[in-house]
């Protein structure tokens, strides 16, 4: 409730107050009035903690639009399906963009320092920067492990572990995360193929039956001289 209150530009309980202090005649008896007012001082947004959004933050999953073009803009520009960047943004940190973990990962897709800067990301909390070094870090790891599952473990283990185990690195978490970004995406293909095929029915529905095509008049002789008419 203290981040809602602070975003609206209400103090939250306990908050820390400015007091200030004035001096003014009053215009019918001359004396000077003091008068102090205390205003509560603009609370600053923190970043809340990646393992803190749930309850009301979890209504980020009803926001998922709000990110579409960049994740558009950065899958496209790497060759990426965008299902599956948004996959990964939803299990990092259910689209809640100043999202931090406990080991210092930041932002939508959950960045850690030396992987921004290594992808362009120098403001981590900046949606469109947090996105585009995200999404190519994500296709580094696909290129160098040619395996979805091996790139998510990548992702959220570091390239490194799974260059020594050549597999998934026996992490509970890292297994774990490959396993629900994977249900993810694949809940995720499976509803864009379903649309996309009720689209295509609409489609062929509203154009109506194809006309029959006009069968080929042939014309024969036959032995007594009599004209005969088929088709074929």
């Amino acid at each position: 409730m203290a981040l809602l209150a602070a975003a609206a530009g209400m103090a939250p309980a306990g908050a820390a107050e400015r007091v200030s202090t004035t001096v003014r005649a009053d215009v019918r008896t001359g004396r000077l009035v003091r008068s102090t007012v205390a205003a509560p001082v603009q609370a600053t947004l923190k970043p809340m903690p990646a393992r803190e959004v749930s309850g009301k933050a979890g209504q980020a999953e009803a926001r998922t639009t709000d990110f579409d073009g960049i994740v558009e803009e950065a899958a496209r520009s790497q060759s990426v399906d965008p299902l599956l960047v948004h996959s990964v943004i939803r299990v990092e940190s259910n689209y809640n963009p100043v999202a931090v973990s406990p080991k210092g990962a930041a932002g939508l897709m959950q960045l850690i320092p030396e992987t921004a800067r290594r992808f362009g990301a120098s403001n981590r909390f900046n949606v469109r920067e947090n996105i585009m070094a995200g999404v190519k870090y994500l296709k580094y790891l696909q290129e160098m492990f040619k395996d979805n599952r091996l790139a998510l473990a990548a992702y959220n283990a570091g390239e490194g572990a799974v260059q020594r185990y050549k597999d998934i690195p026996p992490y509970r978490e890292t297994a774990d995360y490959v396993q629900k970004v994977g249900t993810r995406y694949g809940e995720a293909r499976r509803k864009q193929q379903k649309k996309e095929s009720a689209a295509k029915a609409a489609e062929v529905a509203a154009a109506g039956p194809k006309p029959e095509p006009l069968r080929q008049l042939e014309v024969a002789t036959d032995a007594e001289g009599r004209v005969i008419l088929r088709t074929r």
